[in-house]
């Protein structure tokens, strides 16, 4: 099956715009296999049958075209999207890590999340849903764009030299490398979580609504002074009265 799709890729003007349109669906639909197609494009291109440096380009175009993407219908749609797109227990434990994440290192997750598949459609709709700024968020989708392209396609490049006779060996290969360092990263994300946790949104959304309600008592204790000196001269003011009635009653007797 790998040696008919070689061959019906191989040399074909509109395997580049395919790589492009995959590339671009995958920042916004993460099922949609990019770094296969990423991967395949260099295996081909070991061959001589497509051209390397265009299959980065293409590859690294559509990439930042679907990063652009994702933010803005984060950014329009807000978590409607975003839990949409990102379904799940495991979705929502992704949009919160990208949340938390992006709030400390944004320019760096936006680059690092590039090489996650479904971490970068969550941290590129998160940044837009809490309007991360979009001058500091373009350079860094770039470079997570063109470094994550150009990864792809040489690791399907290298993989190709190394089985010349058997192209489907070269894909496993740099398929399996990749895979490794998709594993590695998430394993390197999972420790870090686990040394330092940090709480959810929802419970970071209680902690600030307790911190604003009454239980402050400040304004409490003031009011409560306050109220307490008035009642205090309220009552000095009666008492003074009475005085008053009292020595105009015993005049008027006299």
């Amino acid at each position: 099956m790998f040696d008919q799709l070689v061959d019906a890729m191989s040399g074909a003007w509109w395997t580049y715009l395919l790589v492009w349109g995959v590339c671009l669906l995958d920042a916004v639909l993460p099922v949609v296999p990019s770094e296969t197609m990423v991967i395949t494009g260099g295996v081909l291109a070991s061959s001589g049958n497509l051209n390397l440096i265009l299959i980065m380009v293409v590859g690294a175009v559509g990439a930042f075209a679907g990063d652009n993407l994702a933010y803005g219908l984060g950014r329009l749609f807000g978590e409607r999207v975003a839990r949409l797109v990102v379904r799940g227990p495991r979705g929502e434990r992704t949009l919160d890590w990208a949340r938390r994440t992006l709030d400390r290192r944004g320019v760096t997750l936006i680059i690092a999340a590039r090489f996650v598949p479904g971490g970068r459609t969550a941290t590129t709709l998160v940044a837009g849903t809490t309007h991360f700024d979009y001058r500091r968020f373009v350079p860094a989708a770039a470079v997570g764009a063109v470094g994550w392209s150009g990864y792809n396609a040489l690791l399907g490049f290298v993989g190709g030299s190394t089985f010349t006779d058997a192209p489907w060996k070269g894909f496993l290969l740099a398929f399996g490398l990749a895979g490794t360092v998709t594993v590695a990263i998430e394993g390197g994300r999972w420790l870090w979580s686990r040394r330092h946790p940090q709480p959810s949104q929802h419970a970071r959304e209680d902690r600030a609504a307790s911190d604003d309600g009454p239980g402050d008592g400040k304004l409490d204790v003031r009011g409560a002074g306050v109220r307490g000196a008035g009642e205090r001269k309220v009552d000095e003011r009666k008492v003074d009265e009475r005085k008053v009635d009292e020595r105009g009653r015993t005049t008027a007797t006299r």
